[in-house]
Parts: C-alpha cells; sequence; structure tokens
C-alpha cells in the first residue's frame, strides 16, 4: 500500500473512532451532571480542577476554559496538592477530580484528605466501580470503548472524552450566569497573546495573602502564617526587607532533619537571597525565570519594601504558560 495512502487511512480511523467516543458520551450524561452545574452556579467557591498525568494536563485546559467564560476555577496538580497545595483550597471550593481508572496512588490519597475538609468532590472518571467514584459526591462518566493507539494504552480518546464533558460544563455554566459577549470581551483583551504583553505581577497581588515573618519569629508561628496565607510560603523580613523565604518544602526537609525544632526561628531555615522582582515585571516574563529555577514562588517588592507573593498557579490561572 502506498505509505501516504496507509498515513490517511490511519488518521481518518483515529478521528472516526474519537468522534464515536465523544458521541458516547450522551448517554452516559446523569442526573450528577445537572447537581454539579447548579452546585457550581450557586457556589460563592470556585471550581478546583486536580488530577495526575494526562488528566491534569487535561483539567488544566478546563480551568482554564472555566474562567475565561465566567466561572472561577483553579488548577493543582493531585501530585503537588498532597505536598503542601491542598491549603489553597477554600471550604466553599467544588473539586473535580480527573482519572481515568479512578484508582492511582496520589487520587487515594488526596480523596479522603479532600473530604474531611468537607469540600464537594466531583468524580470524572471511566470506571463507576473506582475508588474515586465510589467516595465522590457526583460521578461524571467519561468511559470510552478503547484508545486510539493499537495498543489501547496511550491516553487519547479518553482525555479527548474529558475535555469535552468539561467543555460541557463550561458552557452550561457560562449560560445559566448570563455570560456574554460583552463579558468574554472584557476577560479576554487581545486573548491569552493580549494577557501576556499587559499582566504585570502587581496586577495578580492579593493583600489578604500577603505572608511575612520576621526573622526571629518562632517556627509554629512560621507554619500558621504560610498555612493561613495559602500561597505556600513566607517572606522572612528585616523591618520591612526581605532578607529571606521559606517554602513549604523548607518546613517538610526542617521535620525530617531536625528531630526538635521547637526552638528553631524562621532564620535557622530560612533560604537566604530569595528572587525578587519589581511589581511591573510582566507575569510571563516571572514564569519562565519560575520555570527556569524550579521554583513555585516569586516575591515581589517594590524599592525594596516588600508587596507580596506569586505563586506560579496565580500565573498559570490567569491562561498564561
Amino acid at each position: 500500500m502506498n505509505k501516504s495512502i496507509s498515513i490517511l487511512h490511519t488518521a481518518k480511523a483515529v478521528i472516526a473512532q474519537q468522534a464515536a467516543a465523544i458521541e458516547g458520551l450522551i448517554p452516559q450524561l446523569t442526573s450528577d451532571f445537572e447537581q454539579v452545574v447548579n452546585w457550581a452556579q450557586k457556589s460563592n467557591g470556585r471550581l478546583v480542577v486536580t488530577g495526575i498525568g494526562k488528566s491534569a494536563i487535561i483539567g488544566m485546559k478546563i480551568s482554564a476554559t472555566l474562567n475565561s467564560t465566567g466561572t472561577k476555577s483553579m488548577f493543582m496538580h493531585a501530585a503537588d496538592a498532597i505536598h503542601g497545595d491542598l491549603g489553597m483550597i477554600d471550604n466553599n471550593d467544588i473539586v473535580i477530580c480527573l482519572s481515568k481508572s479512578g484508582t492511582t496512588p496520589e487520587i487515594k490519597t488526596l480523596v479522603p484528605l479532600l473530604k474531611n475538609r468537607g469540600n464537594k468532590l466531583v468524580g470524572m472518571t471511566a470506571n463507576s466501580d473506582s475508588y474515586l467514584a465510589q467516595h465522590s459526591d457526583a460521578v461524571l462518566h467519561v468511559n470510552v470503548p478503547s484508545e486510539a493507539d493499537p495498543n489501547n494504552l496511550a491516553p487519547t480518546t479518553s482525555t479527548t472524552a474529558q475535555l469535552v464533558l468539561g467543555d460541557a460544563l463550561a458552557i452550561c455554566l457560562m449560560e445559566l450566569n448570563g455570560f456574554n459577549t460583552e463579558d468574554f470581551a472584557r476577560s479576554h483583551p487581545g486573548g491569552a497573546l493580549g494577557k501576556a504583553l499587559f499582566v504585570q505581577l502587581s496586577h495578580l497581588l492579593q493583600e489578604h495573602k500577603k505572608p511575612a515573618v520576621q526573622q526571629n519569629t518562632a517556627i509554629d508561628e512560621v507554619i500558621t502564617e504560610i498555612s493561613t496565607k495559602l500561597v505556600g510560603a513566607t517572606a522572612v523580613l528585616d523591618n520591612d526587607k526581605v532578607v529571606g523565604i521559606i517554602t513549604d518544602g523548607d518546613l517538610r526537609r526542617m521535620m525530617q532533619n531536625q528531630r526538635d525544632y521547637t526552638t528553631l526561628m524562621a532564620k535557622d531555615i530560612m533560604s537566604k537571597n530569595p528572587v525578587l522582582l519589581n511589581g511591573n515585571v510582566l507575569a510571563k516574563e516571572a514564569l519562565t525565570l519560575m520555570q527556569q529555577k524550579e521554583i513555585s514562588q516569586i516575591i515581589v517588592a517594590q524599592n525594596d519594601s516588600y508587596s507580596g507573593i506569586i505563586h506560579i498557579h496565580d500565573i498559570l490561572n490567569e491562561g498564561i504558560y
């Protein structure tokens, strides 16, 4: 067979298979889908989307779509959630957890933690008998006959189904909230490219999320400050000048290495000379720097005066990549 014909044949087969799988989502819609839409529409909180692996990537897209169509949302990677980022979730938030199998170790660890917090949990899964499905308040079914690859292994058709169901959720909420063309224009001045060109770090700062401790602050107070301000870190100050930073990771390493850390102070475990950026720096530039240095938080300072901390998720949730 001619190679070009074989390639086209495979491509057409993949598209046809995925189209059929999407069509197959329609009979899987239940009253749970309506319930989730109603919860989200009436909630004062956000829709927090989480997942692991390829489902996490799809979750980021779903969260971005929700934000751009008028529904407050946040993406939280399931692995990060069980290593400190769980504190970013507020009491009124609804959590949508994406997992084809519903049985991955990260999901099994995360689900009880969410249930103990009292947040409503929505499972988006292909396995209605899974751990995730059995412990969710509502289940969004995304069962597909098979993946598109010949070995039925690579997440392809299943992730397409997740994405489509997420779009359906976003559009239903968009219509219920009366989100119109003018609203869309206000939140998309130039689209993602426009945001990349004008959103500065100062635009993302939140006064109630401005964690700060002094050098001699006791460790228990440091832990409280990080936990309550919800950015996974705190600045360490000498009066108002930034001299260090303490992250969730610093606290975990301290607990692993110190048998008795009750007498320690902030200056004993802080990372000195942290990266400082001015508030007029573009969020896109800050994101690039954070990725290069493999850090999740950046301190914002104006004329050596501490302004606050930006978490990488604050930038990603703006649709800036």
